[in-house]
């Protein structure tokens, strides 16, 4: 636990939550542990996705170019578990 950045951590968990948040209104879903848990996975499926496709998003802010990024990939990531499940 010593080598984990506890700010980076931080940052990361809040920027899942404003990105979950976001993509429930797209998708729908509630609740503060799943906003966090989709915003997180959704960046790292955002940001694999959007190269492979040629986007490359510029909002003007590094942060909230992420935030849109993982936003992007939660909503991806929800309707792929709810065509599976």
């Amino acid at each position: 636990m010593k080598n984990i950045d506890r700010q980076g951590l931080f940052i990361t968990l809040i920027m899942g939550l404003i990105a979950g948040w976001l993509a429930s209104f797209i998708v729908g879903g509630g609740g503060l542990i799943r906003y966090i848990i989709w915003g997180v996975l959704g960046a790292f499926v955002g940001s694999f996705v959007l190269p492979l496709l040629g986007v490359k998003l510029n909002l003007g802010h590094p942060i909230a170019t992420q935030i849109a990024v993982a936003t992007i990939g939660a909503i991806l990531l929800v309707l792929i578990v709810r065509l599976i499940a």
